[in-house]
Order: structure tokens, then C-alpha cells, then sequence
């Protein structure tokens, strides 16, 4: 399974809040962003800190997203 954030990118549109505004309003670092642009684990801090900020719950920010299972766990 991968995370997706297509949720967020979404909700930050529908509230008129920019990617650049998120990140200094929570003080999220860069590299973080850099992660959730890739679609890449974050800690579960920051994704409650945006929540909270956007008042919604985690699935209104993220998915789990199934991918082909892996060769190594038919094991």
C-alpha cells in the first residue's frame, strides 16, 4: 500500500489556502512538503497538525492507495 495526498492538494484549493501558506502557518519543513508532493510518508503529527488547521480528518487528506503486491511477502 502507498499514501496519496490528492486529497489534500483538493481541500487546500477548495479553502483557497497555497501549498506556501500551509507550510509557514504549520511551520512544516521543506523537506516534509517535498514528501507530500511525492506522495511519501510523513509523520502522523503533521498530518494531524493539517487537520486540525483545515478542520477535517485524515481520510479528508490522504488515501491508502493499493499497489501490485510485492514478490517478497509471497514468500
Amino acid at each position: 500500500m502507498k499514501i496519496s495526498y490528492k486529497k489534500l492538494w483538493i481541500r487546500l484549493i477548495e479553502k483557497e489556502v497555497s501549498p506556501a501558506t500551509l507550510r509557514k502557518d504549520l511551520n512544516i519543513a521543506t523537506g516534509t512538503m517535498t514528501k507530500l508532493r511525492r506522495n511519501e510518508e510523513v509523520a502522523l503529527s503533521v498530518l494531524l497538525r493539517i487537520c486540525e488547521y483545515l478542520d477535517c480528518n485524515i481520510g479528508d487528506i490522504c488515501d491508502a492507495v493499493r499497489t501490485e503486491r510485492n514478490e517478497s511477502f509471497d514468500e
